[in-house]
C-alpha cells in the first residue's frame, strides 16, 4: 500500500487500517529468528534451493510492515484523528 491508496481512504478505514497493522515488534522478532534459523538449517543440509526463497521473502515482509505503519500513521496526524 502506497501513499496516495493511504490517502484515498475513509477516516474510519484508515483507523482501522492503522490499528490492524501495529507493529507488535516480540512477535515480528521471534518469526524472523525463526525463518533465520529454517535458512540456516538449510544450509547446513544442503538444501539451498527454492524453498529457501520463502522464508526469506517471509522475513522481507515482516520488516516492510513498520514502514507502512509509518505512513498510516502520518496520514493519521495529517488529518489530526489522534
Amino acid at each position: 500500500m502506497n501513499a496516495e491508496e493511504i490517502a484515498k481512504l475513509s477516516d474510519e478505514a484508515l483507523l482501522a487500517r492503522a490499528d490492524e497493522n501495529r507493529p507488535k515488534p516480540i512477535w515480528d522478532a521471534f518469526f524472523i529468528g525463526f525463518l533465520i534459523g529454517i535458512l540456516f538449517y538449510g544450509l547446513f543440509t544442503n538444501a539451498w534451493g527454492f524453498l529457501a526463497l520463502i522464508p526469506l521473502f517471509l522475513i522481507y515482509l515482516l520488516l516492510k510492515k513498520p514502514k507502512q505503519y509509518r505512513l498510516l500513521q502520518a496520514e493519521v496526524k495529517k488529518r489530526n484523528l489522534n
